[in-house]
């Protein structure tokens, strides 16, 4: 118990900063022609490949615990307009997200995880992961719904992760240009650092992508994806 005030005091000592709102960002509808057309075929084309894959991933969520296989969640997408992610369900059914509130807000003041070795900014050993999801979640694979989602056009393929609206309200005016674009599936933070990389190098990650765009650099991203996911999966 006394661990825990003292936790909740360190919380504490960080001043709240919830100086914006997903409306507050400039409005864009910056979303080249070819990165539409890159989005669809590939996503296309991976749901296809992955099909057995679905079907594996489904089973092995369903027979891990009680509870749906798919896990649905409202996020902030490009220019803070709110849609519904969906990934396989990875943590235990009706889960108390209050850990998360506190990890985040750390982790925008470059505080590493609790209860993890060294510095690391992502919560490896978060007890709301069922022993599946934990594997799920390190390769990757509870992202595979959003391939659906990225032929809807609620995503793309390659872009900044969507936040929750609990982070958002925490930006400042930088944090909030990584809603200029769509959300991606994969991006630089997924192949340059993941959980060993602190927030504000994870905005600069994004940032440098939404000034850098082009045709090349999601086609490398996505090449780069599934080595490094693999590679991180073997090393951690």
């Amino acid at each position: 118990m006394a661990q825990r005030s003292r936790e909740l005091r360190t919380v504490d000592a960080f001043p709240p900063e919830p100086v914006s709102k997903p409306n507050d960002i400039v409005r864009t509808d910056f979303h080249p022609a070819y990165k539409r057309c890159f989005d669809i075929i590939v996503s296309s084309l991976l749901i296809i490949l992955t099909a057995p894959l679905f079907l594996i991933v489904a089973v092995l969520v369903r027979l891990s615990s009680r509870g749906p296989i798919f896990f649905r969640q409202e996020r902030i997408g490009q220019n803070g307009h709110p849609f519904t992610v969906t990934k396989f369900r990875s943590m235990y059914a009706n889960v108390d997200s209050t850990r998360h509130h506190e990890y985040f807000r750390k982790y925008m003041h470059g505080v590493p995880a609790p209860d993890e070795k060294g510095t690391v900014f992502k919560m490896r050993n978060d007890p709301r992961i069922t022993p599946i999801g934990r594997g799920l979640r390190r390769l990757g694979l509870d992202e595979l719904p959003q391939l659906a989602q990225v032929v809807k056009g609620d995503m793309s393929l390659v872009g900044p992760r969507p936040p929750l609206e609990y982070e958002v309200a925490h930006y400042n005016e930088r944090h909030m240009k990584r809603l200029l674009v769509k959300p991606g599936v994969t991006g630089l933070w997924q192949v340059r650092g993941r959980d060993i990389v602190n927030f504000e190098s994870m905005v600069d990650m994004d940032l440098e992508y939404v000034q850098g765009m082009s045709l090349w650099l999601d086609t490398k991203i996505v090449l780069l994806t599934a080595p490094s996911l693999i590679w991180a999966f073997l090393t951690k």
